[in-house]
């Protein structure tokens, strides 16, 4: 089971005022919408589970970005297709932007996310998740189209916090 990081816990301000910083002095991007929405990923992937939240109809989490947009295209359920599509588009720019080291690990030749590009699936699924109804579809429809600006937005924040500026203190609870 997964934890969410509240709202108000430090970690999810700290990542608030991290990313309103970054995108807006250094970006141009003064959206409010938007700067939620990445300081929300942010904080919701810091419990490492919630980077495979969907699971196939077996329950077994799917791991690789190829298995999730196969899940997305074979439901049969238009709030599931949405989700498994947002997903993959924050899965995408989580890894492109905060850890795009790790995204050799990600595509090894033996997995079949070797044959994709995170950057072009990553605004595809964004773009398929903003086509439904939503309060979020325009947020998404901008991920889509600035990911690239967005994902090198996280790379900042991540210098950022790695620099320690705003992090002295902070715990996030087990």
């Amino acid at each position: 089971m997964t934890r969410d990081v509240s709202d108000r816990h430090p970690l999810h301000r700290m990542f608030r005022g991290m990313t309103e910083n970054t995108f807006q002095a250094e970006l141009g991007i003064a959206d409010p919408n938007l700067v939620g929405y990445v300081a929300g990923l942010l904080a919701r992937f810091v419990p490492s589970q919630a980077l495979y939240p969907i699971a196939d109809a077996q329950g077994r989490r799917l791991t690789e970005v190829v298995a999730m947009i196969a899940e997305a295209e074979s439901s049969g359920d238009e709030d599931r297709r949405r989700e498994c599509h947002r997903h993959v588009g924050d899965f995408t720019l989580f890894w492109t932007g905060v850890y795009p080291e790790a995204l050799p690990r990600l595509r090894t030749a033996l997995a079949a996310d070797h044959l994709i590009n995170f950057q072009e699936q990553g605004k595809r699924s964004y773009y398929l998740a903003s086509t439904y109804e939503g309060d979020q579809a325009p947020v998404l429809r901008r991920l889509s189209v600035e990911f690239e600006l967005c994902a090198f937005g996280l790379s900042r924040v991540r210098q950022e916090w790695e620099r320690g500026e705003g992090a002295e203190g902070l715990i996030l609870e087990a």
